[in-house]
């Protein structure tokens, strides 16, 4: 037998049946938990202080907490993330698309755990609990609790932090930034324009969920047999609500992949009304209308011909340059250190698949650029066939610049850029290193 919340369901009936549901009644919470209904009241100093947890150090929830997930997380460097939220005795306004809006009073829980060694996964760190609390007013504010090293209880933070993790590898050790975020810096994604409340939504829930009864439910099956909704749909209805596709749910096609990722990661701010920018980044917005391929850039990041997304050019889409990156000119800019490797193989794949001519890449250049006590002889390579034509002036290179034949002898303080040109195909785009010699 199992305890959940207020009902006690036997696992080895409700897997009798595959009509079971993953939850079978909801003991509405105590609004806000034990957090102030507005950010001018008093934090709790302790996670175990804010009504979250019965059990702290295990992470038990409380009796009236809901667990869920979602079918594409934020990324989050890698992290791994166990959700709750809490729900008062009112009811969550459901929408099939676009966002729903939730009862004053509800709490989204949400712990952070960070795999410290790569050659055993199972291995890892809790790292924080995040707070987001429905205030009183009509808005959100969100906390950060700072897990302690025994993971006896979690502390408030006041501001933002950056700490160094240590990561074993198989050969060693690596050091990996994480960002524990303010009660300002939540509120730079979490706004009215989005919703106020990210992920929780129909094309997110519209997933199989494994409950602590032990029955697996979809999640907005589930939600609306215990009557969280303001709006009671039937069964049937479920499989005609949208739904986001996993990276690696292949059945699905690769451009409902690449969708989904974008609405999970950009669309909170790229929508309408949001970031200054020209696409829309959301699911629930068709293709055609939401100006990724081919739509015009405001930052083109001195590349020519630069789109969001440039069909089969890798090289001119700046929506993948940037979160290709970990530079400054990132994206999503805020609390991310690490690339997803796996979201970008899956970006990669679509916009190459895209219908467009053959692109060249950019020339290599070897040495790369730097300091060099004495000349340096620069090798430049492309593909065969193609011609490299390069400028040491800084200028954008053409066909009526020098034409690449032999290594380049350099003496002096040069901006080396390059180009490659081939019939057929897209002119790649400018390559560039700065070599300083002799000084």
């Amino acid at each position: 037998m199992v305890a959940f919340g207020a009902t006690i369901i036997s696992c080895a009936t409700a897997k009798k049946s595959s009509a079971a549901y993953g939850i079978n009644s909801h003991t509405p919470s105590k609004p806000f938990l034990k957090m102030p209904a507005l950010t001018d009241g008093e934090f709790p100093k302790l996670l175990s202080q804010t009504g979250a947890f019965k059990n702290t150090p295990n992470l038990v929830p409380d009796d009236a907490l809901i667990p869920y997930d979602l079918i594409v997380p934020f990324w989050s460097d890698g992290a791994a993330k166990l959700r709750w939220i809490s729900v008062p005795d009112e009811k969550i306004k459901f929408a099939p698309t676009g966002e729903w809006a939730f009862p004053r009073g509800t709490v989204f829980v949400k712990t952070f755990e960070l795999a410290t060694n790569e050659t055993n996964p199972d291995l890892k760190r809790r790292l924080e609990t995040r707070l987001l609390v429905c205030d009183s007013a009509g808005g959100v504010y969100g906390v950060t609790y700072k897990w302690r090293a025994d993971n006896s209880d979690a502390d408030l933070l006041e501001s933002n932090l950056t700490e160094a993790v240590s990561i074993q590898t198989a050969t060693g050790a690596r050091t990996q930034m994480w960002y524990y975020p303010s009660r300002a810096d939540c509120l730079t994604c979490h706004t009215a324009n989005a919703g106020l409340v990210l992920g929780v939504k129909t094309r997110q829930l519209n997933r199989d969920f494994t409950y602590p009864s032990g029955v697996t439910d979809n999640e907005l099956r589930a939600w609306n047999h215990i009557g969280l909704f303001d709006t009671n749909f039937s069964d049937a209805d479920i499989k005609n609500f949208p739904k986001l596709a996993r990276a690696d749910d292949l059945p699905r096609s690769l451009e409902d992949r690449a969708r989904s990722y974008l609405d999970a990661n950009c669309a909170q701010c790229h929508r309408p009304h949001g970031t200054v920018a020209y696409f829309d980044a959301r699911y629930d917005t068709p293709l055609a209308q939401q100006n990724l391929i081919d739509g015009h850039v405001l930052i083109d990041e001195r590349i020519d011909n630069s789109r969001v997304v440039a069909p089969n050019d890798i090289w001119r889409s700046i929506l993948f340059m940037r979160t290709d990156t970990t530079e400054a000119f990132k994206m999503p800019p805020l609390a991310r250190n690490e690339i997803d490797e796996q979201g970008m193989k899956l970006l990669r794949q679509w916009i190459e698949r895209l219908p467009g001519p053959p692109v060249l890449p950019p020339p290599q250049i070897s040495p790369g650029g730097g300091n060099f006590d004495k000349p340096v002889a620069v090798v430049l390579k492309s593909e065969p066939g193609a011609k490299i034509y390069y400028t040491l002036d800084g200028t954008v290179p053409t066909t009526s610049d020098l034409l690449y034949e032999k290594p380049v002898q350099l003496a002096s303080p040069t901006i080396l850029r390059a180009k490659a040109f081939k019939p057929g195909f897209t002119k790649s785009i400018t390559t560039q290193e700065i070599f300083i010699v002799g000084q």
